[in-house]
């Protein structure tokens, strides 16, 4: 699936004065991790959110928020906002800086190295 360059770059310019954030293509589409923990992101037009436990239903009950469900089943702590709830750049900042405020309450992830085999079967990191 393809996700939306236009809202990919209004998001980039939001976290753009963050050191700490790693762009990463997972679920079919773009995720922001901050700290090496998942932040936001997109997914075709929508934004994925990930809101915390506690801020989960409050973010349930507004229009535009679905569950984030993408296996099925329900991703607790994590919403998607479609492409009506984050028209403006203030909405989408509003989003994104509930996204921040949670993961920056949660410990920082050390990098992973992956290893990968390359045409010639050697090992390299990425």
């Amino acid at each position: 699936m393809a996700y939306d360059q236009a809202l990919t770059q209004r998001l980039r310019e939001i976290i753009a004065d963050r050191d700490d954030i790693v762009e990463r293509k997972m679920f079919g589409g773009l995720a922001v991790m901050l700290s090496g923990n998942m932040c936001c992101g997109i997914v075709g037009e929508d934004l994925m959110a990930r809101v915390g436990p506690g801020q989960y239903q409050s973010a349930l009950s507004q229009a535009w928020v679905r569950k984030m469900d993408f296996t099925g089943k329900a991703l607790k702590g994590f919403v998607y906002v479609g492409s009506r709830g984050i028209e403006s750049d203030e909405e989408l900042e509003n989003w994104v800086k509930r996204c921040e405020d949670f993961v920056v309450s949660l410990p920082a992830k050390q990098p992973v190295v992956m290893l990968v085999f390359n045409a010639a079967t050697r090992m390299t990191d990425h």
